[in-house]
């Protein structure tokens, strides 16, 4: 029992930073921006939040800084998609490549010293809880702040105006405009809002998961994030359990390591990005579909709504506002 509730705690602790680049994505997405430099960016501002931290010795710093630069490169996307017109997946993409780059090499006096790190601040009381205690309370505050984010924004996105205006803004932009919304600054917005989350997790990564900076010390995971926000439909929710989902398979491969002593090193940590890849594809509508058929209509039905996986309609589109 010990081992479970250890490995469920590690799952939503080293889940957290994919958790806040997953749903810093899902924002900019809603709002019809897609923003391909999620890469780049949690490369740069692992450095960025790791090299700030070091420096003042203030975590928040670290943090505040991270999340500064990530909104700074989703405003250039901004202006790259929305003022210049230009294609937002070109931009993104470009940006990637250059933020990557720009980490390594500004990175360089930061690479495998020691640092300031997040420490675990256990809840009294809650944490004493049976079974969900350990799993939930015993954790950091980023682990804490996921938990917040994921119900927040499921909130904002669902239960609220500025949520409702949001979504229109990604769906149907010209009938939001004609109702009074401002949809070029709510997309600069929530970009720029978006991009910060994602600051937020390359920081969170370097501070928190992985201590310290290193030479593509985040590589992969910003293209996973993006692949979660499709796996989740757009969903706060399903983006979350996406995120978790990917957790347990990083947890799964280094089980393996220590069942499979005799096959290299090198495999078990690139194993749960293909083994990702195969359950978006399983996860998929379609593909499920023969698995449906076997299923009583009812229950086929509800499962479909679920894994239904439709993006904004006016995502990556351009809108003329008069």
């Amino acid at each position: 029992m010990d081992i479970l509730l250890i490995t469920l705690a590690s799952i939503l602790r080293d889940s957290a930073p994919i958790v806040f680049a997953s749903l810093g994505e899902t924002l900019n997405e809603r709002g019809g921006v897609v923003n391909l430099s999620v890469e780049g960016t949690m490369l740069l501002t692992a450095m960025t939040g790791f090299a700030a931290a070091h420096a003042t010795g203030s975590l928040a710093v670290g943090f505040l800084a991270a999340m500064l630069v990530g909104a700074l490169v989703a405003l250039i996307v901004a202006f790259g998609s929305i003022t210049l017109k230009r294609d937002q997946v070109a931009v993104g993409f470009i940006l990637t490549l250059m933020m990557a780059d720009l980490s390594s090499f500004l990175g360089v006096p930061f690479v495998r010293i020691p640092g300031p790190s997040v420490q675990p601040l256990p809840i009294p009381v809650l944490k004493d809880i049976p079974f969900l205690g350990p799993i939930l309370f015993n954790q950091n505050i980023v682990t804490y702040l996921s938990f917040v984010l994921i119900a927040g924004m499921w909130v904002w996105f669902y239960k609220t105006q500025p949520g409702l205006r949001l979504r229109g803004t990604g769906e149907r932009p010209e009938a939001a405009f004609a109702r009074g919304t401002n949809v070029v600054l709510l997309r600069y917005v929530y970009t720029a809002l978006g991009g910060a989350l994602i600051g937020f997790a390359g920081a969170a990564y370097s501070l928190s998961i992985k201590l310290g900076w290193s030479h593509r010390h985040t590589a992969g995971f910003g293209w996973i994030a993006l692949a979660i926000v499709i796996f989740g439909g757009w969903d706060p929710l399903k983006v979350a359990l996406g995120a978790y989902l990917f957790g347990a398979l990083r947890a799964s491969a280094t089980n393996l390591q220590g069942i499979f002593p005799g096959l290299p090193v090198e495999v078990f940590p690139l194993l749960p990005f293909p083994l990702m890849i195969l359950t978006l594809v399983i996860f998929n509508s379609e593909g499920l579909n023969p698995v449906l058929n076997l299923l009583p209509t009812g229950v086929r039905r509800t499962l479909m709504g679920v894994l239904r996986s439709n993006p904004p309609a006016a995502l990556g589109t351009h809108f003329e506002q008069e």
